[in-house]
């Protein structure tokens, strides 16, 4: 058996991996590029703007620019001069909070304040209880959200995956129910048009108590994944600017495919897709002058050009938009937890466990995708279970070391001397709970790993996933809430019958 040194309760276990949900790192930070460097992208982009162009298919957003001097060239596209590129800019918000179910104020997002949480809309699932790679099904949602709900170091709730028993059209209304209903946490929300994300702010406003009390308070974010950094499509600007006027936070994301929808050099792809963001930013404070927006600062993916498929989880993804970020002092919309194996496996592991480290390490305020496969085609909620340790471990990385007369122990060692142990000293036993205990990653000796079964952790993962779904009940929604946020669906439902 394992020798038994200190014990800790249950109670003791779950304190000591719960974190605040403000920490600041206040350690040293990874930087790739330069100040020149990040000045020559931006420069790229205002260039890009001013002298490409975007096209704008929504005709309030070319109607903003034009009353703001800036009109629709003859070839259909918007060119934004720099200068109104670089107003926007100077009066989008530095910080932007959101909040859980009772209004607490839990996710400021600025600085290099960092939170994580899952994605949204995997077509596939693997099922905990068989294995199997299935479709998802809202069932899934309700249950990935369930364990979301009790993970110390998952911090907002996204979707997970696709419910694809429902009809398309409204699936999204049943996703937000499904995540109003099921976890406390903040809601980063996406949806497939612009109507959806009409209803899905209007669920959140009936859980905040309305829409002043969601303005104040934003139970949730919204993810636009737009069409590109070139072409803004309707519905994408139509939510921009339905949740700039609201004054609601919103990440604005085109995304580039290197070699394929944009040049395949990093720099060319950021300062591309840099562009397309730096685009909303503008429209959304011409619309409403402060109006939150979380930016990524040039989202783009390696093109795996063996396969033509979008990397998730590539070395060459890391840091580099986060900076470009940081340069604008906006809010951050990053991504980690992820890998491009089918599997929960070693690479699974290597791949979430490296790209959480990176984008803690660049100050990325809002980390979402953990738990994504397949390159963001399935999600795993063992994957989600092992994710929730790793950023365990590089929350406690990422402390500073506190050095003063108690934690230099010097009393402590001439106490003990040469011949002595340090286990039955008091000062033992004020400190030890200040290291990092994981859940999951294995530490005893192999006689006591094998008598607790000598699981592998993906094993030890689905137990845990397992005995949440079976054990843990979130808190309900008052039963009016419940029957107003079905009325929403309900509405829906006819609209499209």
């Amino acid at each position: 058996m394992a020798t038994v040194g200190f014990q800790l309760t249950p109670g003791e276990m779950q304190s000591m991996i719960v974190r605040s949900h403000s920490t600041t790192f206040d350690s040293p930070h990874f930087r790739k590029l330069s100040d020149s460097q990040r000045d020559q992208i931006h420069e790229a982009s205002l260039e890009i703007l001013e002298r490409t162009g975007v096209l704008l298919e929504e005709p309030e957003a070319v109607e903003l620019l034009r009353k703001a001097g800036v009109p629709q060239s003859e070839d259909g596209r918007v060119r934004f001069p720099a200068h109104v590129v670089e107003w926007a800019l100077s009066v989008a918000p530095r910080r932007t909070v959101l909040c859980d179910r009772q209004g607490r104020r839990v996710m400021p997002l600025e600085g290099n304040n960092v939170f994580y949480g899952p994605g949204s809309d995997c077509p596939s699932v693997i099922d905990v209880y068989t294995g199997e790679h299935r479709p998802g099904t809202l069932k899934d949602v309700e249950d990935g959200v369930r364990v979301c709900d009790t993970l110390p170091n998952i911090d907002f709730l996204m979707s997970l995956n696709v419910p694809h028993e429902l009809d398309q059209r409204i699936a999204d209304r049943h996703q937000m129910r499904a995540m109003l209903s099921n976890s406390s946490k903040p809601i980063l929300a996406v949806t497939t048009s612009f109507e959806g994300c009409r209803d899905v702010i209007e669920m959140a406003e009936i859980v905040a108590g309305g829409a002043d009390a969601m303005r104040h308070s934003p139970r949730c974010g919204f993810y636009i994944n737009v069409a590109g950094p070139l072409r803004h499509d309707a519905e994408s600007l139509q939510k921009l600017l339905f949740l700039a006027d609201k004054q609601l936070p919103a990440t604005y994301t085109p995304v580039v495919l290197r070699g394929l929808s944009g040049p395949v050099t990093l720099a060319g792809a950021i300062a591309l897709a840099n562009a397309g963001e730096l685009a909303g930013v503008t429209i959304a404070q011409l619309k409403r002058e402060g109006a939150p927006i979380i930016i990524s600062g040039g989202t783009n993916d390696m093109v795996d050009m063996r396969y033509l498929g979008d990397v998730y989880a590539a070395p060459e993804n890391r840091v580099l938009f986060m900076e470009m970020g940081h340069r604008y002092g906006l809010p951050l919309f990053g991504l980690g937890g992820c890998s491009d194996s089918k599997l929960p496996d070693q690479q699974a592991a290597a791949e979430a466990a490296f790209s959480l480290l990176t984008e803690t390490l660049c100050g990325s305020n809002l980390v979402h995708d953990v738990g994504y496969l397949d390159s963001g085609l399935t999600y795993s909620l063992e994957q989600l279970a092992m994710c929730d340790d790793f950023i365990g471990y590089v929350q406690r990385f990422m402390q500073g070391v506190e050095v003063n007369d108690e934690t230099l122990a010097l009393d402590a060692i001439d106490q003990v001397g040469p011949e002595g142990n340090f286990m039955g000293e008091s000062h033992t036993s004020r400190h030890f709970r200040e290291d990092w205990y994981p859940n999951l990653f294995e530490r005893q000796n192999r006689d006591g790993w094998m008598a607790d079964g000598g699981k592998s952790m993906r094993e030890r993962a689905n137990d845990k996933v397992r005995k949440i779904l079976d054990e843990h009940v979130p808190e309900p929604l008052p039963a009016d809430v419940v029957r107003a946020l079905d009325g929403v669906i309900q509405r829906a439902q006819s609209a499209v019958a």
